[in-house]
């Protein structure tokens, strides 16, 4: 039992069992019958009395969901906002250092290796079916891995990356993978700033492995910073009570990742707003209104929906949420309830809402810059965005809504017998109708600007 597993790691249940240690019903009784006051947490009053059993007060406290947010200047590393939890004083376990599994968020190294390797916005992968023999470390034994897309099917379509990156696509991160070698993603990301142990597994394109918000938080700053990565700075400048200086924050930006993959990140993470089906859109209706700034997003979900993330970029802030349980049973019932959009991106977009509309906070207003190498060029990072095909509908020429008098006949294989059309007899002196022409479509012009979709 979840609940039971949770109170026999509690000090008050071991204290029960020692008090009653050859006496089973009296721990029962006091765990789970004997009501009395205990201070649970309330949003609105943030500590409340109840009068409930142990037990009750256990399921009380675990039906809380938790969030984490941080954000960080690109340029310095420094770390402007820290929110650990909903309320201190209840849950001290710090959520921007934990460890969950960041989902898709996971893929901007995929990508970014890709674009290491020579890869562009505008290249093609097709979204199809793909399996492989893996390694299973719970069973030790071989077994088949097929990964599947968030909604359950594949197009079968050439997908650009820009595309692919946008609405997520499972199956085209996970040839990615395979392709550029999970080896060499690793890699990536250990310099764009993630620390915790990577899995070299397939799956790990897919954010298998644990991370913390506030390493993924600062290497989505490494694409931010046109690939310079700068270490998390909390602390600038210490002095004691004579003003003598006894520390100052020395840490340099480095450069990680070519300027030209980084710039295709960026263009990556903007076309997650852009493109249709992009899974961060829903980010306009917090920032829309701030035409000065520009905006990229990626979204993340983990198994069984118990961990929801969103990465907010903008050149000059950059902002991770994250929200879950406190353990990871606790999840939503489906993706649509607990998708990383749907539970940390309106944490970053009211975050930002807030700093873009303060004055104070004017420095954080800016625009990705231009491609500054002479070797990119507009045809790798502009295309034609990616649609998803209409699927016939077959309803309409439903057989069973066809009705005949007409006659069938079968041959011997129980085929249909196709009978020859006779030709249609005209009447003498008919006149003959005329033909008409086709008329001409009048060509539309639509001018469409990406900015006020």
């Amino acid at each position: 039992n979840f609940i039971d597993n949770i109170a026999m790691r509690l000090p008050f249940y071991k204290d029960l069992q020692q008090r009653f240690p050859n006496n089973p019903d009296s721990v029962r009784y006091y765990y789970k019958e004997w009501k009395h006051p205990v201070k649970v947490f309330d949003y609105d009053k943030g500590t409340i009395t109840k009068n409930l059993t142990s037990e009750d007060s256990i399921k009380y406290m675990v039906s809380f969901m938790h969030c984490a947010m941080v954000a960080m200047e690109p340029q310095t590393g420094a770390v402007k906002a820290w929110v650990g939890d909903i309320d201190f004083k209840t849950w001290k376990y710090d959520k921007v250092t934990a460890e969950r599994q960041p989902g898709s968020t996971f893929k901007l190294f995929v990508y970014t290796e890709a674009m290491n390797q020579g890869l562009t916005p505008c290249d093609k992968r097709r979204d199809e079916y793909i399996s492989m023999e893996v390694f299973d470390k719970k069973k030790n034994e071989m077994t088949t891995w097929t990964p599947s897309n968030a909604n359950g099917s594949f197009s079968g379509d050439s997908v650009p990356l820009k595309g692919a990156f946008a609405r997520s696509i499972n199956s085209i991160a996970v040839r990615l993978g395979q392709e550029m070698g999970i080896k060499r993603v690793i890699t990536t990301a250990e310099a764009m700033g993630i620390k915790s142990p990577l899995d070299d597994a397939p799956s790990l394109v897919l954010g298998s492995s644990d991370v913390s918000l506030l390493e993924i938080t600062n290497a989505y700053c490494t694409v931010a910073d046109n690939g310079m990565h700068h270490e998390p700075m909390l602390v600038t400048r210490i002095v004691d009570k004579d003003g003598k200086e006894v520390y100052s924050d020395k840490t340099q930006s480095v450069q990680v990742i070519p300027y030209k993959s980084a710039f295709f990140m960026q263009q990556l993470l903007q076309g997650s707003m852009r493109e249709p089906g992009g899974t961060s859109q829903s980010l306009w209706g917090y920032i829309g209104q701030y035409r000065d700034t520009e905006f990229g997003g990626k979204t993340g979900t983990s198994n069984n929906n118990s961990d929801g993330w969103f990465m907010c970029v903008s050149p000059k802030l950059v902002v991770g949420a994250w929200v879950g349980g406190e353990y990871r049973s606790i999840h939503f019932r489906t993706g649509a309830l607990g998708q990383g959009s749907r539970t940390a991106l309106p944490i970053t977009g009211y975050f930002m809402q807030s700093v873009l509309a303060d004055p104070n906070f004017s420095r954080y207003h800016g625009k990705f810059q231009k491609p500054e190498d002479a070797n990119i060029t507009r045809d790798m990072y502009i295309c034609d965005s990616y649609v998803t095909r209409a699927k016939p509908d077959t309803i309409a020429a439903d057989s069973t809504n066809i009705v005949t008098e007409e006659e069938i006949i079968l041959d011997e294989n129980g085929n249909p017998v196709q009978k020859e059309k006779t030709p249609a007899i005209k009447e003498p002196n008919a006149p003959t109708p005329p033909e008409k022409k086709p008329e001409k479509a009048k060509p539309t012009k639509e001018e469409v600007t990406f900015d006020n979709l």
